[in-house]
Formats: structure tokens, C-alpha cells, sequence
């Protein structure tokens, strides 16, 4: 047993995951940028608001973080350690696919751009972005990609984990639109729904999150028999995942609850302070 844990202890992330370029997840993102900055050059004429800064930098700055973040948790080491030797980094990569890089991603796309480029589906997003149908379609997907199956499925078809996670990436920007409002044809959630929402959504993942922390055996098998890098065992792995997906998704969320919340009391000052003008007819 000594023996088993001392070789265990000894897998490095060189014996797990040598260093290597993940060229589609590269490739995605230069196609984003490129469209990013393509559209605002040559779309900006003739669909941004006159009269008004077309982007601002900050804009820009928030769509290349979201872009990054994608790279980030999609490359090497992340992706290549949460493919190959432990669930939590895979968990993480999720979290980074669904709750960071989607609102990244909206907040810094001019919503003349956004809309310009959804037109001809306009209809369909509407739909999509309800805020109860963008609610089950993200937590649906996000529930599914835990059943034990389909964890093995992703780990074993490089397509079908693409495809998971593009998914994941897909109904997390559903999920985020009505928090963001990023286009007028569909506005965001007042004030204190858009908290009650998302405090909704800091909910419903503790479901899954507890079969992960409370099990006293591995849910999916087949990470036991991949090499336990830094000697951590697979049930510890599942339990360090449920605690990420959790609280490391709570803090996320609530630190958006928190956004909104200081965000209408600013409002509320500014508007709020205004003095009452009468005019007299």
C-alpha cells in the first residue's frame, strides 16, 4: 500500500501533460479577435449610433480578458491535467467556460456590433435569452455534463468534448444576457430580479456539487485509473471539485449580485440627488 502511494505521490505534470499548443482553441480565439476587431472597423459606419464613442477601451479590454480566459482554461496545463489526471481542473475549466468568459465577452461588445451580427436570428434569441428558458437550458446543460456517462464520453471522444463544451460555453452566454442586457431588442432584468436571478442560479449547482463532496466513493470511475498527479486520489479529486464548483461558481455569482446591487445604489444617488426642476405652463 506504501509502495502504491509513494508512486502515486511521485507523478509530476511532466508525466501527465507535456507541454504542447492547443492550435483550435488558438485558432477559435484569433477567429473571435479578428471578427471582433474586423466588425468594428468595417461595421461601425454604417450600424453605430451617431454621436456616440462607437467603443470604448474598456469594452475592448473586457472582450480580449474574455478571449484570454478561454485560452486560459482551454490550454495546457488546465484542459491537458482535467483531461488526464484530475476532475477539479477540468472543473475549473468549466466554471472559466460558463461564468467568466461569457460576461467578459458581453460587456465588451458594443451592443451596435452584437446586434448587427444576430440580426438575421434575432427571433430565436429572444427566445433563447428569457430569462427562465436561459435559467434551464444552462443548468440542464450543466447537469448533464456531470452524469457520469457523458464525463467518460468527453474524456474519451476528442468531438464529443468539444462539442461539451462549447455547450457549456453556449448556454452560459444564454444565461448571462438577461443579467447584461447587451442589446436593446432584448433589455436586461431590473434591478432586483436580475439579483433574485442570479442568487437562483448560485442555488441550483449545489445539487450536483453535493453528490461530488458527499459521495464516499469516485462517481467517475474512470479517473481512477488515470495517474494521480501530486499524489492526490481520486475521491479527494471529486471532493475538490464539488468544493470549486460551489464556492468557487458561488463567489462568481455573488460577486455579480454584489455588482448589481452597487451598481443600482449608484443610480439611485445620481437620480435619486437630482434636484426637481418646475416648469411653469
Amino acid at each position: 500500500m506504501g509502495a502504491v502511494f509513494l508512486a502515486q505521490a511521485e507523478v509530476r505534470l511532466s508525466d501527465v501533460a507535456q507541454f504542447h499548443a492547443h492550435w483550435d482553441v488558438l485558432g477559435a480565439a484569433a477567429a473571435l479577435l479578428i471578427g471582433y476587431f474586423y466588425g468594428l472597423r468595417v461595421l461601425a459606419e454604417r450600424y453605430a449610433p451617431r454621436g456616440e464613442i462607437a467603443v470604448t477601451n474598456r469594452q475592448k479590454a473586457l472582450f480580449v480578458s474574455g478571449v484570454a480566459t478561454i485560452v486560459i482554461v482551454s490550454s495546457w496545463p488546465i484542459h491537458d491535467i482535467g483531461e488526464q489526471s484530475l476532475f477539479m481542473f477540468h472543473m475549473v475549466e468549466h466554471l472559466g467556460l460558463a461564468l467568466v468568459a461569457p460576461p467578459l465577452l458581453l460587456a465588451g461588445t458594443p451592443w451596435w456590433l452584437l446586434r448587427a451580427v444576430l440580426r438575421p436570428v434575432l427571433p430565436v434569441v429572444k427566445l433563447l435569452t428569457k430569462p427562465f428558458v436561459a435559467l434551464f437550458l444552462f443548468n440542464a446543460t450543466l447537469g448533464l455534463l456531470h452524469a457520469p456517462g457523458i464525463v467518460e464520453a468527453m474524456l474519451t471522444n476528442e468531438l464529443f468534448h468539444f462539442v461539451a463544451h462549447f455547450l457549456v460555453f453556449f448556454t452560459g452566454i444564454l444565461m448571462w444576457w438577461p443579467v447584461l442586457g447587451p442589446i436593446p431588442d432584448t433589455p436586461r432584468l431590473a434591478p432586483f430580479p436580475r439579483m433574485g436571478y442570479l442568487f437562483l442560479q448560485s442555488l441550483v449547482p449545489t445539487v450536483p456539487a453535493s453528490f461530488l463532496t458527499l459521495g464516499d466513493a469516485p462517481l467517475y470511475k474512470i479517473y481512477e485509473t488515470f495517474p494521480r498527479l501530486w499524489g492526490i486520489s481520486a475521491h479527494t479529486d471529486q471532493v475538490l471539485a464539488g468544493f470549486i464548483m460551489k464556492f468557487g461558481g458561488g463567489l462568481l455569482l455573488w460577486a455579480a449580485i454584489a455588482w448589481v446591487f452597487f451598481d443600482w445604489w449608484q443610480d439611485e444617488q445620481r437620480y435619486g440627488a437630482a434636484p426637481i426642476v418646475r416648469v411653469s405652463l
